[in-house]
């Protein structure tokens, strides 16, 4: 009897562990779930170099993992190259499911961005790490300056300067990090783009 109640107590105990181990590996996969749906909305703006997951449901054969090449284009069966660079998620599904509409009837079309390859922004100036990084997700001012390892002794944080392009012209933001600490123009942390360059004199 005694060894019987030891072997349901070895039981139970190994498949609590089970539950537990379950439920650390399903928590540890969930900010890459969020990550993907996060890129899959209708702000993320596709680049050169991400990896688009292009699922086609009931079509395994026209279900891709595609990179996005440097002409913006990505390939796909039977619709051959179609242009993904500057298009949101949201807008390239209709994009395909207008074209393969062609072929299959009332096809169901998923885009997600398993890489954000494209979302770079170059950092230099007095920060303890200058650099170029990669970005996977939208990244304010107030969100940047910790991933390149703070500020320098030497680093004037009340003018930060953004140069960007837009519409072919070069634009330049220049910001006060020390009042947007403070609370005192929080419109001044903007959300960084692709391409953007910040310079911390």
């Amino acid at each position: 009897m005694k060894k019987l109640l030891n072997m349901l107590m070895t039981g139970a105990l190994v498949f609590f562990v089970s539950i537990a181990i379950a439920s650390s590996q399903e928590t540890k996969r969930a900010p890459q779930a969020e990550s993907q749906t996060e890129a899959e909305g209708s702000k993320y703006i596709i680049g050169p170099e991400d990896v688009l997951a292009i699922d086609v449901w009931k079509e395994p054969t026209l279900s891709k993992t595609v990179p996005v090449r440097m002409d913006g284009k990505i390939s796909l069966p039977l619709i051959d190259e179609v242009t993904a660079s500057g298009l949101t998620p949201l807008q390239l599904k209709e994009i395909l499911i207008k074209r393969w509409k062609e072929f299959i009837e009332d096809p169901v079309v998923s885009v997600v961005v398993t890489q954000a390859n494209s979302y770079k922004v170059y950092v230099t100036g007095y920060v303890k790490t200058p650099g170029v990084y990669t970005l996977g997700r939208e990244t304010t001012i107030l969100q940047i300056i910790p991933l390149v390892g703070g500020f320098t002794e030497w680093a004037n944080q009340q003018k930060i300067t953004v140069i960007r392009k837009e519409n072919g012209k070069e634009i330049r933001i220049t910001i006060n990090y020390k009042k947007i600490i403070k609370g005192d123009d929080l419109d001044s942390n903007i959300v960084l783009k692709p391409g953007d360059t910040v310079i911390v004199p």
